[in-house]
């Protein structure tokens, strides 16, 4: 019996060795579904896959990527963050693409340190698949009407906000980001999926389309894979929250100062942007 979903595991598929044969790949690893899936079909193509996790050391991110990347065979390298090492990350990514928005900063911080650390040209990442495949808990039982706005909302983020900011952090590190799951190829076969396939019922069922891909494909223990969003997984956000509040400061008007420091020019996040 044919697979349901054979056009797009085939377009994943592609798009990965397209991005990644003949390569020293870098992958930034989360050891959740997304980034995991990446890097065991990358092993079929790249000369080499190094997995990066940023995180702290007990961080939820750096417990599962470790676990994961023993299940998978692929060498692995924590990429610590901490409070002694935080705002200097912060600092570094201002003044290298101009970011300021405390929000962007706590998700994208994670993709500069692996930039930072990795010793390869390609990095290949699991951006996107949150967007395209429903893995947002905003998107679980959300009547129709919401399902669009939310997702129409998230995919303009994805591609005005994020992705800009990443290939600014590759630029600077003079690196080539792979993104598999924003592949035109792929974004076509999963607009081919209906939304009541691809809005998730509950949390658990988020993103099930993708578990189907990767059972498919021979990986049952990555279609398994739970995770947090990355500000939360490595726990970057309860750092810089800390620090904030250490200094009498909300978490923006620190990313602020922190970058009235970088560019010395008096710029001040208003007070209505606190998270």
């Amino acid at each position: 019996m044919s697979f349901k979903y054979g056009g797009l595991r085939d377009s994943i598929v592609d798009a990965i060795r397209r991005g990644t044969e003949g390569r020293n790949v870098g992958v930034a690893f989360s050891g959740g579904l997304d980034s995991g899936l990446a890097a065991a079909v990358s092993k079929d193509y790249a000369d080499s896959v190094v997995l990066y996790t940023c995180g702290t050391d007990t961080s939820h991110d750096v417990v599962m990527a470790r676990d994961l990347s023993e299940r998978i065979g692929l060498p692995w390298v924590h990429v610590k963050i901490s409070r002694d090492n935080v705002e200097s990350l912060i600092r570094e990514m201002m003044a290298a693409t101009d970011v300021r928005d405390p929000f962007t900063i706590s998700y994208e911080l994670q993709l500069f340190s692996v930039c930072r650390a990795s010793g390869e040209d390609v990095i290949l990442t699991g951006q996107g698949a949150d967007e395209y495949f429903m893995g947002c808990a905003k998107f679980v039982g959300c009547p129709y009407a919401d399902y669009e706005i939310f997702r129409k909302d998230s995919v303009k983020r994805l591609l005005e906000v994020s992705v800009p900011c990443e290939r600014a952090i590759a630029a600077h590190f003079g690196k080539d980001i792979v993104y598999p799951y924003m592949d035109q190829s792929v974004v076509t076969e999963v607009g081919k999926i209906g939304p009541e396939v691809l809005r998730p019922k509950d949390m658990d069922s988020r993103k099930a389309v993708l578990r189907e891909v990767a059972l498919d494909l021979g990986h049952p223990v990555i279609a398994e894979r739970k995770k947090k969003s990355s500000q939360y997984g490595s726990g970057t956000t309860d750092i810089i929250r800390a620090l904030a509040k250490e200094k009498g400061m909300m978490y923006n008007q620190y990313i602020a100062s922190i970058y009235d420091v970088v560019k010395g020019n008096g710029i001040r996040i208003e007070d209505s942007d606190i998270y």
